[in-house]
């Protein structure tokens, strides 16, 4: 679904990916974990196509859920895209989705109607019909509902007055309703308590755990993977991939730290 071959980044003319390589199949869990300043997020905003992330070498294809005319291959399972080619709500579009370490607020607009004018622009961009009013309240209800989040919140402006929880569960409402092929979520974990925790895993497990589906996972610590159990965990240091495993890895890092892995 994601081939990243030898990717070199920078912001601000500081190098911060230094080759990384890494391939994602569809209905896996990959977690990126490793210290501090080590390129985790930059890879994630690289991914979704921030500002100000310039790419210096290297290619990211990714198997589309559709493209922009000319910018794509066929093969037998479907259409990859250059996905450093396109902008980022063409890449939104394709079924990318990036989760943000602090989801950001935005005042006098509601989450229902951010919500639904961000999916029917994404249909739009598919070539598909936009949902009726009845037809996205319906989706938006069912969705948080499976977060156990008051739909009254929906309401509310984008995580205007929200706790660090509510704004990582309307997140995870975001993502349900978006419907993502690949879920990009940096820090996830952050800030959460035992119950928010547990209400966020189970809908990263609920949302994205689909054959025809991946997530990426950034984070510093076991606990999230104590509920999304990955595939494969993978430590970054100094913007490459320096060892790759099994769920056994971070537990590894929780015992041990980073250091007799990145020395």
């Amino acid at each position: 679904m994601l081939k990243i071959t030898n990717l070199h980044a920078e912001i601000d003319g500081k190098e911060i990916l230094k080759g990384l390589s890494l391939s994602v199949n569809a209905g896996e869990v990959h977690a990126i974990m490793g210290p501090n300043g080590a390129g985790k997020s930059t890879l994630g905003y690289v991914l979704g196509g921030r500002p100000g992330y310039e790419v210096t070498g290297g290619t990211v294809e990714f198997r589309a859920t559709s493209v922009t005319p000319g910018q794509a291959r066929g093969d037998e399972e479907g259409e990859w895209a250059d996905l450093l080619s396109l902008a980022p709500h063409e890449r939104a579009a394709a079924g990318l989705f990036l989760g943000f370490q602090y989801p950001v607020e935005i005042p006098g607009v509601s989450n229902v109607q951010f919500l639904r004018e961000a999916l029917n622009a994404q249909r739009k961009g598919r070539d598909e019909a936009p949902l009726s009013g009845g037809e996205f309240l319906k989706l938006a209800k069912a969705q948080a509902a499976g977060l156990g989040m008051d739909y009254e919140m929906l309401k509310r402006p984008v995580n205007v007055g929200f706790s660090g929880g509510e704004k990582k569960r309307n997140e995870m409402v975001q993502m349900g309703i978006i419907a993502p092929r690949l879920a990009i979520l940096d820090e996830t974990d952050s800030g959460l308590d035992i119950d928010a925790l547990r209400a966020v895993g189970d809908g990263i497990n609920r949302i994205m755990r689909a054959p025809d589906k991946a997530v990426i996972l950034i984070t510093h610590y076991q606990r999230l993977l104590d509920y999304v159990r990955p595939d494969f965990v993978h430590i970054l240091s100094d913007g490459r991939i320096v060892k790759t495993g099994g769920p056994e890895l971070a537990l590894e890092l929780e015992a041990d730290g980073y250091a007799g892995v990145t020395a």
